[in-house]
């Protein structure tokens, strides 16, 4: 797939030390994608099921564009699954 990441993404992705290698790996296979405000989050348990890392995804946008990237330990809060 074709992504731009936004600045504020890039941003977001190196102070929470996420990196990019795993972004791409979870757009091209993610755990589950959520439709939430106009938006696609593609999200995915890491870490040895410690986190969450959801990417927010414009896909109205050709590319489609990367609007910001997080983790989260609050993974039965977002994840729809049993883990």
């Amino acid at each position: 797939m074709n992504y731009v990441f936004t600045k504020h993404a890039l941003e977001q992705m190196e102070l929470r030390k996420i990196p990019k290698s795993i972004v791409e790996k979870i757009l091209a296979n993610p755990g589950q994608i959520k439709n939430e405000e106009r938006k696609k989050v593609y999200q995915s348990i890491v870490e040895k099921g410690n986190y969450l890392i959801r990417i927010f995804v414009n896909h109205k946008k050709n590319p489609k564009v990367i609007v910001t990237v997080y983790k989260t330990s609050k993974i039965s809060k977002y994840y729809e699954c049993k883990i």
